[in-house]
């Protein structure tokens, strides 16, 4: 070879080296910052960094400072991908008073203005005795939802896709009445008023979705031929943790349900660490993210032909 060649591939190797290590540095840092991109597909690793960087936080409950701090931070890496997050701002009036309160939505064009959502909850529990930190639940929808954001930017998506990112799921006292859904049930109402709940053919709603030991169950609750389209996409791609066993739980895909949108629940409620102090990183799986970023990636032409009907 000749030696201004060698010198050339030595230039360029050593380039790439450094890229390699400032993309390290930047993983190594803390706070709001862009996630460089780089696979294709739904890649884990970035998923599991923005668990990270959201346990980072610390608590992030509705109307908290942290909850604020992790809506920079969701907008920050919507915005390095080309999207523009909007706030959707309301006032929920609660057993512990009125909480200010804010759903976060950005778009992904697609061949027709239909939309079809794909959303998770951001804020995490309110407790007063233990630092809840929701590595899990909060933590992994959200991350969730960020890496499908940049796995689909590039895609030919046949419907738009709104990225839905809900606060208030979480009660500030105790699941009952209507002390829970505070984000999803204010979209809703609100999509109803302005009659663009007319554009919305269907949702996929991710919750707890990083649990190490991964078991998703079909909610019953949920649409039929929705979930039937997921699970076969796991049976394809041999994913286990998607069980046939049933179950039924109250989320934030009622609301929508209740307004005529089909609806899936892609969620893990054999978690450990539901609602307690172990709800920490190390309870999270790249693994597990990869799993149910895989399954959705695959049902997903499917969901669109059938919507398409």
């Amino acid at each position: 070879m000749p030696a201004a060649a060698v010198r050339r591939l030595t230039v360029a190797g050593a380039l790439l080296w450094a890229a390699l290590l400032g993309q390290a540095a930047l993983l190594g840092q803390a706070g709001p910052r862009v996630l460089l991109a780089h696979a294709q597909g739904f890649d884990s690793g970035r998923a599991f960094e923005h668990v990270r960087q959201l346990v980072a936080i610390g608590p992030r409950p509705a109307g908290s400072a942290g909850a604020a701090q992790t809506r920079r931070y969701i907008t920050t890496q919507l915005s390095a991908l080309g999207l523009a997050a909007t706030e959707q701002r309301f006032v929920a009036q609660t057993p512990l008073g009125p909480v200010a309160m804010a759903n976060l939505i950005a778009r992904i064009p697609g061949a027709r203005a239909e939309r079809l959502i794909l959303a998770g909850h951001y804020d995490t529990k309110l407790f007063r005795d233990i630092h809840f930190i929701g590595a899990n639940d909060g933590g992994s929808s959200t991350a969730m939802l960020l890496e499908l954001a940049r796995a689909l930017k590039a895609r030919k998506n046949s419907f738009t896709i709104e990225l839905l990112f809900f606060d208030g799921e979480e009660s500030v006292i105790e699941w009952t009445g209507t002390d829970h859904t505070y984000g999803s049930r204010h979209y809703v109402e609100a999509a109803r008023r302005d009659g663009s709940i007319r554009s919305v053919r269907a949702l996929v709603l991710f919750d707890m979705v990083g649990d190490r030991q991964l078991t998703i169950k079909r909610e019953t609750y949920s649409t039929g031929w929705l979930t039937d389209l997921v699970w076969a996409s796991a049976r394809r791609l041999d994913q286990r943790a998607f069980l046939p066993e049933d179950f039924a739980v109250e989320d934030d895909h009622r609301p929508f349900l209740d307004a005529g949108v089909p609806a899936v629940d892609i969620i893990d409620m054999d978690y450990s660490a539901w609602h307690t102090k172990d709800d920490t990183l190390d309870q999270v799986s790249a693994r597990s993210l990869q799993t149910v970023g895989d399954v959705f990636l695959g049902a997903l032409p499917h969901i669109e032909a059938r919507l398409r009907r």
